[in-house]
């Protein structure tokens, strides 16, 4: 079988937060005014991809790794996780202020839901002015203090709130309270998991007067009470991988692509891109393919070179 790299039909979801940015800046075919995400690379349960190029098309990305396990995931990450794809890849729209929430670790995910947990990476595409993320707490918290100003409505006081701009990355780790803020377009790579516990959602309804369900003491024993600094600051040299996040779960680069850019690879690991701006060529045997902003690709781990060729900022995601 000759693999070829993979683009996938995008899963999108309307959310109360949701907006039309999906479509007006990265051109997915949404059909709402409240689209707040485009799931692009899943397994998670009810939405796993399906891949939309090429001789696999219609294929889901599940039935090609149990097909082809070692060649699309790759050597090292086939005897970790087995036929399981370990990660999720998305692009979120946030008109509105996403609830306040947090994720479960790996030991609590497995008890709980039988899942892996959520560490999860941003990457922020396009900012509106006085655009903002809440990150963690201000100070070393408790649960009695977190408890008092939930209940309070004073929750947002002891909340770490983090302005930002076009560029800015946030690692957060399992336990970090967190949301995005509105006026945001966030790429977004985590765990394979869809498990949250919603601690505070502003007190809002549906278009039918419901509020959403909070998880407040499913939270208590998930959440880091500690202080913790988010943000990542990475290097930004011109056609080189810059390394932004290297986690147990995953690594990502910064390739600020102006030019041409040579890829060698020794069949261990997968590779995802994300386009966040511009657009490039991939030549791959002598077969190019075009991508712009709001594209993503998976490069099956049996791919050992392709070249890149255009000026564009590209996210690079692996596992070591």
């Amino acid at each position: 079988m000759k693999f070829y790299p993979l683009q996938f039909q995008p899963i999108l979801k309307d959310r109360i937060w949701g907006g039309t940015k999906l479509k007006s800046i990265l051109n997915k075919p949404i059909t709402s005014d409240i689209t707040g995400e485009s799931w692009e690379l899943s397994t998670v349960g009810g939405d796993v991809s399906t891949i939309a190029n090429g001789d696999f098309s219609g294929k889901s990305l599940t039935e090609i790794i149990d097909q082809f396990p070692q060649e699309v995931l790759g050597t090292r990450v086939f005897a970790h996780f087995g036929k399981q794809f370990p990660l999720l890849f998305k692009y979120l729209d946030a008109r509105e202020d996403l609830s306040i929430q947090v994720h479960p670790n790996d030991q609590l995910a497995k008890e709980r839901h039988n899942s892996f947990g959520k560490t999860e990476m941003w990457y922020v595409m396009q900012a509106d002015a006085n655009s903002s993320l809440i990150v963690g707490f201000k100070k070393d918290s408790n649960a009695a203090e977190y408890v008092e100003n939930l209940n309070s409505k004073t929750l947002l006081s002891i909340l770490d709130t983090v302005p930002v701009q076009v560029g800015d990355v946030f690692f957060l780790e399992t336990g970090t309270v967190h949301a995005i803020g509105a006026g945001l377009l966030i790429a977004e790579i985590q765990q394979t998991s869809d498990i949250t516990y919603r601690l505070y959602d502003f007190d809002r309804v549906d278009a039918n007067g419901n509020t959403r369900e909070l998880h407040v003491d499913l939270a208590l024993d998930a959440i880091n009470y500690k202080r913790i600094e988010a943000q990542k600051h990475y290097q930004k040299q011109e056609n080189t991988s810059n390394e932004m996040v290297d986690c147990n779960y995953f690594t990502t680069n910064f390739i600020p692509l102006s030019g041409t850019m040579n890829f060698v690879k020794d069949g261990s690991t997968f590779h995802v891109y994300m386009c966040t701006a511009g657009s490039f060529t991939l030549k791959q045997d002598g077969i190019e393919y075009t991508y712009s902003a709001g594209d993503t690709i998976l490069i099956p781990a049996a791919i050992s070179s392709y070249q890149f060729d255009g000026n564009a900022s590209i996210l690079e995601i692996y596992i070591k």
